[in-house]
């Protein structure tokens, strides 16, 4: 299906893709440059560096999704798992960089995985399949995956401790999972309790998880944590390319979109909500 084509709606409330869908039916080219393959923060690894230009953005937005497959000890000759894949960005990325890999996304919401569908293709050496369903209820069987990642998601789904089992269960004896999320210090975790409303542009977003937390799901779920890394200051140029970016939109963006970056923003300036990536591995 062409992305262009009307679409199927959504079963979260996730306005920012809406928002993002929008500018890329118009055939917005900065935006499709921007978050057309890949919706998440970049990465800069001297962040002094960069020059806040489209190219510098989607060098930086390829970059982090480098930093999961590293936690994830991705190689040639997986079979990968990418829950939450958005438009199938990472799948990309790693379609283009490794060879007999067998890549499958998914994603809850459809109309993302149309235009991954419609935009990743598969190297001659490598599989790649799109599918919706539930991350909290993985449709695979048991041991079906080498490595699973979420970039950037999993705030999103209904519950961490679910998500880990499952994707213990999917994962192959010495297989990894690897995601990269908000991480709240513990003086920020009062504030993150507070219910936003449903109009929120990230939509719903659970930020209550500590790294304490992350340590201690990892104990219950039979997971050896073998990656966590703070990278916030390398995600920090993210924010200006994002006010630079909405000033060249003709669709007007939400304030509540202007709120929420901001508030994550100074959140993460003042070492109160810190981007992390970790890597786990199923013993």
């Amino acid at each position: 299906m062409n992305p262009a084509e009307p679409q199927a709606s959504s079963p979260v409330k996730l306005p920012y893709f809406d928002y993002l869908l929008a500018l890329l039916k118009d055939g917005n080219e900065a935006v499709a440059k921007s978050f057309g393959r890949h919706v998440h923060w970049g990465y800069w690894e001297t962040p002094k560096q960069a020059t806040l230009t489209t190219d510098d953005f989607a060098e930086a937005a390829e970059a982090l999704s480098a930093q999961v497959c590293l936690a994830g000890n991705i190689h040639n000759g997986l079979s990968v798992l990418d829950v939450g894949c958005g438009f199938g960005g990472t799948i990309a990325h790693i379609n283009e960089r490794y060879v007999r890999m067998d890549l499958v996304g998914l994603n809850l919401d459809e109309r993302q995985l149309q235009r991954a569908r419609a935009t990743v293709l598969a190297t001659e050496q490598n599989q790649v399949a799109f599918r919706q369903g539930n991350a909290c209820a993985l449709p695979f069987p048991d041991q079906s995956f080498d490595v699973v990642l979420a970039v950037e998601c999993i705030f999103h789904f209904p519950d961490r401790k679910q998500f880990f089992q499952e994707a213990y269960r999917v994962l192959k004896p010495g297989g990894y999972l690897a995601l990269s999320d908000f991480v709240a210090d513990t003086k920020l975790l009062p504030l993150t309790r507070l219910k936003l409303p449903d109009w929120a542009f990230y939509g719903k977003c659970n930020l209550q998880f500590s790294a304490a937390d992350y340590r201690r799901l990892a104990a219950a779920t039979a997971f050896t944590r073998v990656t966590e890394r703070d990278i916030t200051v390398n995600t920090l140029p993210t924010y200006s390319y994002l006010r630079k970016l909405a000033r060249q939109q003709a669709r007007i963006i939400s304030k509540s979109a202007v709120l929420e970056t901001l508030a994550a923003e100074i959140a993460s300036r003042l070492a109160l909500l810190n981007y992390m990536v970790y890597g786990f591995k199923k013993n």
